[in-house]
């Protein structure tokens, strides 16, 4: 289409703003943040529990505490984003979550930092999706978001590993408390950073209504569906409680889907998820977190309880994978964003972690960190890399900048909901090939060290069963991103997706979206 002809039927895109690129070291230090949170509490907690005098059953609610509040709202978050200015968001979202770490860090009780870990999460679903779409509206100049998303990529894919090293060090050298403490001056140093940088472009807000049915619906759903899975891995599949948040989820999903077909102002406008790219990136996203979570909680007990590493030294274990993120993410995911369609990063992304994962299904009691763990971490570490950072990009590409809360909550929807998946369904899986495996074995141990060979044998038995389902996900992964994500590129003049290029895909309001890389 000519110039004079495209200028006469979408708007004129804003000039960058000069100061972008250092608006990213900010929001960049944020994501680390809250990624790193995700694992770092997993490291104190049984410093946590013995200190607090937390019992077993309600240990799991320092981790599900977080997880329900986040995972819940944080198509809230995406939408207050859109509605309410993603910089404002972003600064109280920072603000919110430095609080409730220092309350966490003070706690006296179980309930305190029960309370502090909930109340994280509410303030992680208003910081998270503000910090990707800020991304998405602030960098739109195909070259320059590719670099950005190559960084944001890599924080994301390996800043869970750095969660694990900096846990071990803070747990093991000063107090656990330390591991809520930590988050504070990151929050401080981003949120000031963020209000004296940060310049929200013009016209990016969505001045609607909030759809109050919507946020019920959705919150509620997302929080039946989280717990679900929490509780499958504590109380069985077949658990009646169990059953009936499944069920409960299905119907309040439904219902969403129902309602925000139907009102003027939805809370998630579903052509943010029907169009094929992006629907492909929120499923095979969400599929290969439901592996990766997995293998950080096998790989972890694998090291720290089988071959006895100390958490420092399990820590820094997974470096070759962080490495390996780093890497695939701003080496070859942002040089090639531009020039290959993006299935052809991520499905051969997800099948290099897959290879990677294979490897691990060869683990023994006497397995050799260097000869398979570290090869293994870094065919993972790189194919992930490669896979997340087109990934991240696409999720936000071509849609409307009034959406971009909304769709960046998607992809923290994604993770958290395939995160809470994977640690549930696979450790479940692991658990039940664990007791299967030293049942049948159970004759041939007589003395004390054949039971404590038996036992490690189990457990590392129970290890691979899982990590081949992982396998077997990574591989899923890769068949959704190469048949829906068909896109040419994230570099041309358009919207991702076009009604020239896949037919009614692209209808309605990307088709008609001022382009967001030029």
């Amino acid at each position: 289409m000519p110039d004079s002809a495209r200028s006469a039927t979408s708007p004129e895109l804003p000039q960058p703003d000069p100061r972008r690129w250092r608006a990213l070291v900010f929001i960049a230090i944020a994501q680390l943040m809250v990624v790193l949170d995700a694992t770092i509490v997993n490291i104190a907690l049984p410093s946590a529990q013995t200190d607090l005098g937390i019992s077993d059953g309600n240990r799991q609610w320092v981790i599900t505490a977080y997880a329900l509040a986040f995972g819940g709202l944080l198509l809230f978050g995406g939408r207050i984003a859109d509605l309410w200015g993603r910089k404002r968001t972003f600064v109280v979202g920072l603000l919110g979550f430095a609080a409730a770490s220092a309350l966490g860090g003070a706690a006296a009780n179980p309930a305190m930092l029960l309370g502090s870990r909930a109340l994280q999460g509410v303030f992680g679903a208003l910081l998270a999706p503000a910090a990707l779409s800020l991304l998405a509206v602030m960098f739109t100049e195909a070259k320059e978001r590719a670099k950005a998303f190559g960084i944001y990529g890599a924080i994301a894919g390996g800043g869970g590993a750095v969660g694990l090293i900096l846990g071990g060090v803070l747990t093991e050298y000063m107090d656990w408390r330390w591991t809520f403490f930590v988050n504070i001056p990151f929050a401080v140093i981003a949120a000031a950073g963020a209000y004296f940088v940060i310049r929200e472009p013009e016209g990016s807000r969505n001045p609607s209504r909030l759809d109050i049915p919507g946020v019920v619906l959705a919150t509620l759903g997302l929080v039946s569906l989280v717990y679900g899975f929490t509780r499958a891995e504590s109380d069985g599949w077949s658990d009646s409680v169990t059953i009936a948040l499944f069920v409960a989820s299905a119907v309040l999903l439904a219902g969403f889907a129902l309602v925000e077909s139907k009102v003027r102002a939805p809370l998630l406008p579903l052509r943010v998820v029907t169009e094929r790219n992006r629907g492909g990136v929120y499923a095979s996203l969400g599929l290969a977190i439901i592996a990766m979570f997995g293998l950080f909680l096998f790989l972890t007990y694998y090291l720290q309880v089988v071959k006895g590493y100390t958490p420092i030294t399990t820590g820094f274990a997974f470096l070759p994978m962080i490495a390996g993120m780093i890497t695939g993410s701003t080496q070859i995911g942002a040089r090639l964003m531009n020039r290959v369609p993006p299935r052809f990063l991520m499905a051969p992304g997800f099948l290099v972690a897959g290879t990677g994962m294979l490897l691990l299904t060869q683990l023994e009691v006497g397995t050799s960190y260097a000869g398979l763990i570290l090869p293994a971490q870094l065919m993972l570490g790189l194919g992930m890399g490669t896979a997340f950072m087109p990934a991240m990009s696409l999720a936000t590409y071509g849609v409307e900048p009034r959406d971009a809360g909304v769709a960046s909550a998607m992809v923290n929807t994604s993770q958290q909901v395939g995160g809470a998946i994977g640690t549930a369904l696979l450790n479940t899986i692991a658990a039940s090939a664990t007791t299967a495996y030293a049942t049948s074995h159970a004759a041939g141990a007589t003395g004390p060290a054949s039971l404590k060979a038996l036992q490690l044998q189990s457990m590392v038995h129970g290890y691979t069963t899982a990590i081949w389902w992982a396998v077997g996900i990574l591989v899923l992964s890769a068949v959704i991103a190469f048949t829906f994500i068909n896109t040419r590129g994230q570099g041309g003049s358009g919207p991702v997706a076009s009604s020239s290029e896949d037919g009614d895909a692209g209808a309605g309001a990307d088709a008609t979206a001022p382009a967001l890389a030029h």
